[in-house]
């Protein structure tokens, strides 16, 4: 402003050019920042383990996101059900959770090598009850934008293990603060 008041002596019209420095601060902004990163609460990652015994079937599942947000479940199957079975259960258990939070991606990990290798396409579901299974992982994957599935030791899965257990015993006077879901 001030330069427009000196210059008007001369017959000078001063016209300052906003647009210009505005878009040169917005250039300048988008080189230095980059891309924006992605939000973390759309990627989680999703331990999964089944255990099974003679009468009762059990999935722990624990959804952790990168903020450290942490989600455990128990659920108990009143049913009898193969140890797949019962690995298959916790995993669309667990998709089913992760849907219902809203995130887009997650990172699978289970300690069954048979169900990862499936998945992933290595090894081939021959019992049709296990096609089923893996037909509805699949239909179920096809809602986010990246499932990724991992095999990981049982050392490293231990606490959904532990969920899991806890799911397929009876239910009795120790487990009184647990939460278990019911599958019949």
């Amino acid at each position: 402003m001030t330069w427009a008041i000196e210059l008007s002596q001369y017959d000078l019209q001063y016209e300052p050019r906003h647009a210009i420095m505005a878009q040169a601060m917005a250039d300048f902004l988008v080189e230095l920042t980059g891309s924006p990163p992605e939000t973390p609460s759309t990627r989680w990652k999703l331990p999964v383990d089944g255990a099974s015994n003679q009468t009762f079937g059990g999935a722990g599942i624990i959804l952790e996101s990168l903020t450290g947000i942490i989600y455990e479940q128990s659920v108990k199957f009143e049913l009898p059900v193969s140890n797949n079975q019962a690995e298959y259960e916790a995993l669309l258990g667990g998709l089913v959770l992760v849907r219902e939070i809203g995130a887009t991606r997650v990172k699978v990990c289970s300690d069954s090598q048979v169900v990862t290798s499936q998945i992933n396409g290595t090894y081939q579901a021959k019992y049709a009850l296990l096609q089923k299974y893996l037909e509805k992982v699949k239909m179920l994957s096809k809602e986010f934008d990246e499932v990724t599935v991992q095999h990981v030791p049982r050392e490293r899965n231990t606490r959904d293990d532990l969920l899991s257990k806890l799911a397929s015993t009876k239910p009795g006077t120790g487990n009184r603060s647990l939460i278990q879901g019911l599958v019949k």
